[in-house]
């Protein structure tokens, strides 16, 4: 079963059991999903839905820290609600011991010697890492060993 068919049966399943805050997110992920449907101008592949997924996940991640820096507790337990139910259908998320590996590996086949060498490590490290790791951790990461060597 395709990603989004699966989150349309959840969120059939949490309207059904009285979830409301957990119908109300999926609601939004499939509203989403529907407006990169039209945008791309076709069905939305697997890979498509994980891209709007991790957006959308971002969004929520990003909303947490505004409101915690806002001191609106209420705003934060809504949008923590609603990444947990986004995360449930995004791909195993890789360790950070994963990541640190697949970074110098990277970092080894791209021949990057400096920070300045980012840019040719970032493209074939968020190509290999798509959708199992936060890319900003993924550059962090690069940063830091780039900085060591």
């Amino acid at each position: 079963m395709a990603i989004a068919d699966t989150i349309r049966t959840e969120m059939t399943t949490a309207w059904k059991a009285g979830n409301n805050q957990r119908r109300d997110a999926l609601r939004l992920v499939i509203a989403a999903l529907e407006n990169a449907r039209i945008d791309l101008g076709h069905p939305l592949t697997d890979e498509d839905t994980t891209k709007v997924l991790q957006k959308e996940a971002k969004q929520r991640r990003d909303s947490i820290t505004e409101f915690s820096a806002a001191n609106r507790m209420d705003l934060v337990a809504k949008e923590q609600g609603e990444l947990e139910a986004i995360v449930e259908f995004l791909p195993q998320q890789m360790s950070d011991d994963e990541l640190r590996t697949i970074v110098r590996e990277v970092i080894e086949e791209a021949g990057a010697t400096s920070a300045a060498d980012i840019g040719k490590v970032m493209r074939p490290l968020m190509a290999r890492i798509a959708g199992r790791a936060d890319g900003g951790a993924a550059n962090a990461i690069a940063r830091e060993i780039l900085a060591d060597s």
